[in-house]
């Protein structure tokens, strides 16, 4: 799954969304672009569970519509 995140920065910033994904779902991995400002989340948490993980971290987010690859 893949998230807009704007409020994402700097490096600081994904090691604390990073932390509060893995604090929520210790399996979970993601990857983060600081420059476009996404995050891709691999999980077994949903979608609106994760942006809420989000969301209670200090970084609102929006659920990116992109398909994952097959």
């Amino acid at each position: 799954m893949e998230f807009q995140v704007s409020k994402m920065s700097c490096g600081h910033c994904v090691a604390t969304i990073e932390k509060a994904l893995t604090a929520a779902d210790q399996s979970a991995s993601m990857q983060a672009d600081l420059d476009t400002r996404t995050v891709r989340v691999s999980s077994s948490l949903s979608a609106d569970e994760l942006m809420q993980v989000l969301d209670e971290a200090g970084y609102a987010a929006t659920h990116t519509a992109h398909p994952d690859p097959a």
